[in-house]
């Protein structure tokens, strides 16, 4: 068997071909750590990986509340997405926890 015709990132029980001895071997990343990688995994798939690639945090957006608890959220965009088993892009989202301070907040009853 042989990954020539497909390598995928991550965990992927659809990413195969046939083994030896009618057996499955695989072609996603995550065969390393199984140990039931085809035999040319190696060579084809990890040769031609391509990490993905994220772009800087854009700026936090206004807190979701004028006055009390709220959130804030940002994001960055992927500038290259992973292929044949390369690294999987990290985290596009964050969100953290603010207080909106707008002036009204002490008039407000």
């Amino acid at each position: 068997g042989g990954c020539w015709h497909q390598c995928c990132p991550g965990r992927n029980n659809a990413c195969w071909a046939p083994g030896t001895h009618r057996a499955r071997c695989y072609c996603d990343s995550y065969c390393e750590r199984t140990g039931d990688c085809c035999e040319d995994y190696r060579a084809v798939c990890r040769h031609a990986a391509v990490g993905c690639a994220v772009g800087p945090w854009g700026p936090w957006s206004r807190c979701s509340s004028l006055c009390g608890v709220g959130s804030k959220a940002r994001s960055r965009q992927v500038t290259i997405p992973p292929r044949h088993g390369g690294e999987p892009c990290p985290d596009l989202k964050q969100r953290r926890g603010c207080l909106g301070e707008h002036p009204t907040c002490g008039t407000a009853k």
